[in-house]
């Protein structure tokens, strides 16, 4: 009798479970150009159209000049607030637009302390360091069809019970610090940034989740920080970082909440969806920050 109660009992829980499923709960196919398009949504958005997510991740960076050892310069811990929003188009079908910003702080490798001020160790030259904080970093709507009506593929692919999303994103423009004859004189900006994200395939294909929680590795090749003051000098940065989306800003590491806090207290929220600026670099914001220096010393009376 008490064995058939059990069973009984388990059935009512099961069914009262399977009834509180969404209707359209579903597995997802990466194979079809709408579903690849949800999948890539619940990677990187929050669980809802202005419900935010974040990223946090945390690596090292290593210098690359042609005849000698690489060097490990600096640790770094940063993260990215994002929201997303639905949009629509009548040819390219339902998709979704990002908004975000994100800071990353430059750390001491051996004590993990934020580095204020760093010594080149090329020239000798101690210089003040300007850590990452870019307002706005936004991505173009994502549609299952682009305008040329080809299907959006992004190259997923199936591990085992892994869904690895891999991403590489050359870069290849003028350089704002530069002047106009940069097709002629060289000095464009030439970096490439990769993006391998993974997550459990059982979580992010199944709608039943409200979202997902991949993991990301991410390392960019790039010209040396402006704030480095390398005059030229050959050779490039290489950041290597590993990361994850959490479940809230709250479950950032301390020493980040604690510098956005002090420093970036906007980095605390995403920006609107309806955020139309234009994005900003390392490089765009170094401009402001080196002009802002610059005014303020013009400014000081003469000793």
């Amino acid at each position: 009798m008490m064995k058939s109660f059990r069973i009984v009992r388990a059935g009512l829980a099961f069914t009262a479970i399977m009834a509180a499923l969404p209707a359209d709960a579903r597995v997802l196919d990466p194979a079809k150009p709408e579903d690849a398009v949800e999948v890539m949504k619940r990677a990187q958005c929050g669980p809802k159209d202005g419900t935010p997510a974040v990223y946090h991740w945390s690596g090292r960076i290593y210098s690359r000049v042609e005849g000698e050892p690489d060097r490990l310069l600096l640790a770094g811990e940063g993260m990215n607030i994002r929201q997303c929003v639905t949009v629509t188009d009548a040819k390219r079908g339902t998709g979704y637009r990002q908004v975000s910003r994100e800071v990353m702080i430059f750390t001491d490798p051996k004590t993990g302390e934020i580095v204020r001020n760093w010594t080149n160790p090329w020239t000798g030259e101690t210089v003040d360091v300007m850590h990452i904080a870019n307002d706005p970093v936004n991505v173009p709507a994502a549609f299952p069809y682009g305008a040329d009506g080809k299907p959006f593929r992004p190259g997923f692919r199936r591990m085992g019970p892994w869904l690895a999303m891999p991403m590489e994103v050359p870069l290849f423009y003028n350089n704002v610090l530069a002047g106009d004859y940069q097709d002629y004189v060289g000095g464009k900006y030439h970096a490439m940034e990769i993006f391998d994200f993974i997550a459990p395939a059982a979580e992010i294909l199944d709608t039943r989740n409200p979202t997902a929680h991949p993991s990301i590795s991410w390392v960019r090749i790039s010209d040396w920080m402006p704030w480095m003051k390398m005059r030229g000098r050959q050779g490039q940065l290489v950041f290597n970082a590993v990361g994850t989306k959490l479940n809230s800003f709250d479950e950032l590491p301390a020493l980040l909440k604690d510098e956005i806090a002090a420093r970036y207290p906007a980095y605390t929220q995403a920006p609107p969806t309806d955020d139309a600026r234009p994005n900003e670099t390392t490089w765009t914001a170094f401009r402001k920050w080196i002009d802002q220096r610059r005014q303020q010393q013009e400014r000081r009376p003469a000793e």
